[in-house]
């Protein structure tokens, strides 16, 4: 089993920042991809950035987070954060960590955090 403690959340108004952060623990063999996703009231969950295994060409990001969003983490202790700035109200969201472990390679597990609710208002 693998855990997902994620912190960070908040009210910040339009424009401001916030910082997520999750860690991964337990059996963690080898990581296929970790990563955020978020869902907004009504709408379906989707990806905002994730690293890949493997992925050469560096974390990927929804368009709508580009140049706003960025994605950093710390392999040796499976932490993972997401920076976000130039907030918009639009990104008012619950924002889920997600990890994807192989267990073993090619079976990849996929586990999730509590969600963090992160609302963005004036």
């Amino acid at each position: 089993q693998v855990q997902l403690v994620e912190s960070g959340g908040g009210l910040v108004q339009p424009g401001g920042s916030l910082r997520l952060s999750c860690r991964a623990s337990g059996r963690i063999f080898r990581i296929n991809k970790m990563g955020w996703y978020r869902q907004a009231p009504g709408k379906e969950r989707e990806l905002v950035a994730v690293f890949t295994n493997g992925g050469g060409g560096g974390p990927d990001y929804v368009e709508s987070v580009k140049g706003r969003f960025t994605i950093s983490r710390e392999n040796a202790n499976y932490t993972i954060y997401l920076q976000m700035n130039s907030l918009k109200p639009e990104d008012t969201a619950v924002y889920y960590c997600n990890v994807a472990v192989f267990e073993p390679w090619p079976t990849s597990t996929d586990y999730w955090g509590q969600g963090t609710q992160v609302t963005v208002s004036s």
